[in-house]
């Protein structure tokens, strides 16, 4: 049996991990740490048979060290963050705050306590972006360029883990995802966001550079990549996630309006955020060769099965509308 502290529990990819962590591994036991700002949920892990929730923050140093001592922790693994793009352009400090300075204080108390594995959960984004006419991709050996306070933010907080484990000798690994969708997402990000305006009858507002993309990533497969990283990966290593599958904003309406029986009447244009990235590709190889992980979720399965849990699930989402603090456009 193995204890397990899983911080920003209460989050998107960070819930569906700890529901994958659970169904993978009955026998462990698992921690949720969550500051529950406003885009935490706790009813995302709260009750959930063998997961104890603690509402608090991974800047608290203290509280994390006494949980690590209390409770035995093995495997601590991060998600803690800050990850909007749109906000962090109007609150940068908060971003920083939570990214770097908030991981060094979840770090400094994996220091002194002492566990067999931190593992950190970072982002494609910290690379900065691709141009749309080649056929490039990010790998682990890629330079960090990122262009947004989000973007930098992550990048400050990945030299932070490198440099514990290096100075420090904590046992450290990191993954770098490219764009996760599926369900329990904040309705901010743009597949819910579609989704729920589309249920509701409202327009879908596309950013006007409409052929920018992404790669696409259900969050089972990013779930169960962590998990191989943590049992097979190499300290020290960092480990590119990605599907392979690249969708555009357009593309992304074309299949939440065609998943719900809409047209495209409902697509609307709005300004272009500043600093908006072209396009995201990790080359995932590394992963995949060492450690045997492949995604499983294509992405129109995918889609379509995320589309239908939000039309299922109105009463989770409906909620949360309006709590985002940030209006796209609103620069």
């Amino acid at each position: 049996m193995s204890t397990v502290l899983v911080t920003g529990a209460a989050g998107f990819i960070g819930s569906n991990f700890v529901r994958h962590w659970r169904a993978a591994h009955p026998g462990d036991r698992v921690v949720g740490l969550d500051a529950l700002t406003y885009a935490g949920v706790r009813g995302n892990v709260e009750g959930l048979d063998g997961v104890e929730f603690v509402h608090g923050s991974i800047a608290n140093t203290e509280l994390v060290e006494h949980l690590l001592r209390t409770h035995r922790v093995d495997v601590v693994v991060n998600f803690a963050a800050e990850s909007h793009n749109s906000l962090a352009i109007l609150r940068p400090g908060d971003f920083f705050a939570t990214n770097v300075m908030g991981t060094q204080g979840l770090l400094e108390a994996v220091r002194r306590v002492g566990v067999s594995r931190f593992h950190h959960i970072s982002t494609c984004e910290v690379y900065g972006d691709l141009p749309l006419d080649v056929d490039d991709a990010f790998t682990e050996d890629s330079p960090y360029l990122p262009r947004t306070p989000y973007n930098a933010a992550k990048a400050g907080g990945d030299h932070v883990v490198r440099a514990y484990g290096l100075t420090y000798d904590v046992p450290v690994t990191i993954t770098n995802c490219s764009n996760n969708y599926g369900p329990f997402q904040f309705p901010e990000k743009v597949i819910p966001l579609f989704t729920t305006r589309a249920l509701a009858g409202e327009p879908l507002p596309l950013y006007a550079s409409t052929k920018n993309r992404r790669e696409w990533l259900h969050v089972d497969d990013h779930a169960a990549a962590i998990d191989a990283v943590i049992h097979h990966g190499t300290v020290g290593e960092t480990y590119n996630v990605g599907s392979g599958v690249e969708v555009d904003i357009e593309g992304i309406a074309d299949s939440v309006l065609g998943a719900l029986g809409l047209g495209p009447e409902f697509k609307t244009i709005v300004p272009d955020r500043p600093s908006h990235d072209r396009r995201y590709l990790l080359d995932s190889t590394k992963l995949r060769r060492e450690l045997g992980w492949a995604p499983r979720v294509g992405w129109d399965e995918g889609i379509a099965a995320t589309v239908d849990w939000y039309r299922a699930n109105e009463a989770w989402w409906r909620p949360l509308i309006g709590r985002s603090p940030v209006v796209e456009g609103d620069w």
